[in-house]
């Protein structure tokens, strides 16, 4: 990802050119899961400490595909927002069967 997008819709497409992959699509979804689940038993227990352990569960399983599933440098370092955004964008996606492992 070179010059930077105009807006989300612009970025999206090269979003999931950049995860093409199962496993890297699978490492995302199961890191996103981990996320959510830590920010739902944060809230539940009232533990806010819990979120940065999803924060690193999430980026780890996501970096982890990108580095040695994709072999390509994640997103976040150029489009932080963007890339975030479309991290949730294919999570939902694919539990909707709108995108595909």
């Amino acid at each position: 990802m070179s010059a930077a997008p105009l807006s989300f819709a612009e970025f999206y497409p090269r979003y999931l050119r950049e995860h093409s992959k199962r496993g890297t699509r699978i490492l995302h979804f199961i890191g996103t899961t981990l996320f959510l689940g830590a920010v739902g038993l944060a809230v539940f227990w009232q533990r806010f400490n819990l979120i940065p352990l999803g924060i690193v569960a999430a980026y780890g399983f996501a970096w982890v595909g990108h580095f040695f599933v994709e072999r390509n440098r994640p997103a976040t370092f150029q489009h932080p927002w963007y890339s975030l955004l479309g991290d949730f964008r294919l999570y939902f996606d694919l539990l909707r069967g709108r995108e595909r492992f």
